[in-house]
């Protein structure tokens, strides 16, 4: 069976003439000379590396589309008749205490500091791609409204039109990050935290220290990488200017715009866009340490790490190296995940998927932890969109996994909401959604509880945070339906045994019990008595 159809496919515009197709190479069967088009390869006849990419650059987010052996569907969740735990101390379990609305789906992280969420999710790293940049104050809004951590990605300072470099070539002011994080403060409580990535570039212009400086954060995120791809961090920019002036800052630009045939291929109009390229890491024990040190003696509480779908050699150096540096936060992201640019090739053949190395990571923590050494507190990413399979992931990497990090599945609402709003101005409301109202208090389920909530600030609050904050709502009710289910009040008794693999394969790549096996001798008890 093939696992994927390459050579075509929405994310790249592309498609193929024939409904027969070559499950290998995607190639129509029957490749006819002459042909119109639009498979990939036909396309980059004559658009070339454009087609490594989703598209349009700003307007979409892409996900991969290949189908793994073994995924969360291959999970179920066991339920129960019987018991009910993590429910407040001195309550009496029972058919009125036991209800499901009182479970409480709060989490936390970090080693010594701790970071309470009211929800075990939170954005994944939103950094200088254009979409990220749009929608910040729909994303910031509603994290901090939802009580839950937003990550502020790579290169912001380094993208910022608006950049100022000191005399040594550091950031001396950046109205973008000081705009991401003023929007985030906005509304934030005491739920959730704001905390920004660092990578080679963000290193090399004094991210930290800026940071640090003018708005005394907590914490800050190393970053090894993503699920998606295993290079840099790469946008599009549509200026030859820009693309310039990113290129004098240290990034890699591609096509180089320095080059005059390729400033000529721009003014014919052939070259449309540039590559901006992050550079990759070299990661060492010492290195890595010696950076949290400095990190840690630049101001900052808390030092987190997120790291990609690499090696289970990496993944080990990841949990053993954050063991040793005592970090607060541990995100593993798997492949495919999904993002704003990433070489759609490497999206969907790159790296260890979600599961799979979310069981390579419990392993390796059980194997520290029969040895005394205390791991960090871990968050899994990539492919996560509703509440059951967070409930999986949780339950699965128990008692190391405390979060799951979202990134398309959070984006979406805030998305929707902030279009909602356009339309509602401009009097053009999709039926899909004038058949709930034409006011954004019938729209929106949540409105009210909001105004209530921040009485007079209302106004303040967009609707693309509306978004983000009820759909949030509808996850909560969710995971405390699955918690009542399993009899798991508090998402701090959740475990393993409240999982059973579908299949054998799961069995062996997970470790959770498969069906017919799981409770078996519990069962058999009964019988026997």
């Amino acid at each position: 069976m093939n696992l994927r159809r390459p050579n075509a496919n929405e994310a790249t515009g592309t498609s193929n003439r024939s409904r027969d197709v070559v499950p290998m190479s995607g190639i129509c069967t029957r490749c006819v000379d002459g042909c119109k088009g639009a498979c990939e390869i036909w396309l980059a006849s004559f658009r070339g590396r454009e087609v490594l990419y989703p598209g349009p650059f700003g307007e979409v987010t892409a996900g991969a589309d290949k189908n793994y052996p073994v995924d969360y569907s291959h999970l179920n969740i066991q339920g129960y008749a019987r018991g009910a735990k993590g429910l407040p101390e001195g309550i009496e379990a029972g058919p009125d205490t036991a209800v499901f609305h009182t479970a409480d789906t709060r989490t936390e992280y970090g080693w010594n500091t701790k970071v309470p969420m009211r929800l075990p999710i939170f954005t994944g790293a939103l950094g200088s791609t254009e979409s990220a940049r749009e929608n910040w104050e729909q994303f910031a809004v509603g994290a901090a409204i939802s009580g839950i951590t937003l990550v502020c990605g790579e290169n912001v300072c380094g993208v910022d039109p608006g950049l100022v470099l000191d005399h040594n070539g550091k950031v001396s002011r950046s109205p973008e990050m000081d705009r991401r994080i003023e929007t985030y403060r906005k509304f934030h409580d005491r739920y959730g935290e704001l905390l920004v990535q660092l990578n080679v570039e963000d290193t090399r212009l004094g991210t930290a220290e800026y940071v640090s400086a003018k708005h005394n954060l907590d914490t800050i995120e190393l970053k090894w990488g993503q699920g998606a791809k295993c290079i840099g961090g790469e946008i599009k920019v549509a200026s030859l200017t820009q693309a310039n002036q990113l290129k004098d800052r240290g990034y890699i630009v591609l096509p180089d715009p320095g080059i005059r045939g390729v400033q000529a291929a721009f003014r014919d109009g052939a070259l449309k866009e540039f590559e901006r390229h992050s550079r990759v890491g070299f990661v060492t024990r010492e290195g890595f340490l010696e950076e949290v040190d400095r990190l840690r003696d630049i101001g900052f509480t808390r030092v987190t790490l997120k790291t990609g779908a690499y090696s289970a050699v990496e993944l080990a150096m990841a949990i053993r190296y954050g063991a040793e540096a005592k970090i607060d936060l541990l995100t593993i992201d798997g492949a495919p995940g999904g993002t704003g640019m990433s070489p759609w090739p490497m999206m969907n053949e790159w790296g260890i998927p979600t599961f799979y190395i979310e069981s390579l990571a419990y392993q390796f923590c059980e194997r520290l932890r029969e040895r005394g050494i205390r791991v960090p507190d871990i968050a899994v990413a990539g492919g996560f969109a509703d509440e059951a399979n967070v409930f999986k992931a949780l339950a699965m990497g128990s008692p190391h996994v405390r979060a799951v990090c979202m990134g398309r599945g959070l984006m979406i609402p805030g998305m929707v909401g902030k279009n909602i709003a356009k339309w509602l101005e401009a009097g053009e409301l999709p039926k899909t959604i004038s058949k709930y109202g034409r006011t954004r208090e019938e729209i929106f389920v949540c409105y009210e509880e909001l105004r209530e909530k921040y009485p007079g600030r209302i106004d303040e609050i967009p609707l693309g945070a509306v978004g983000v904050y009820t759909y949030t709502q509808k996850f909560r009710t969710g995971l405390q339906q699955i918690m009542a289910g399993t009899r798991n009040f508090s998402l701090g008794t959740v475990a393993r045994s409240d999982l059973m693999a579908l299949t054998e394969e799961a069995e062996t790549v997970s470790g959770i019990p498969y069906v017919m096996r799981a409770y078996r001798d519990a069962a058999e008890a009964v019988l026997d008595s």
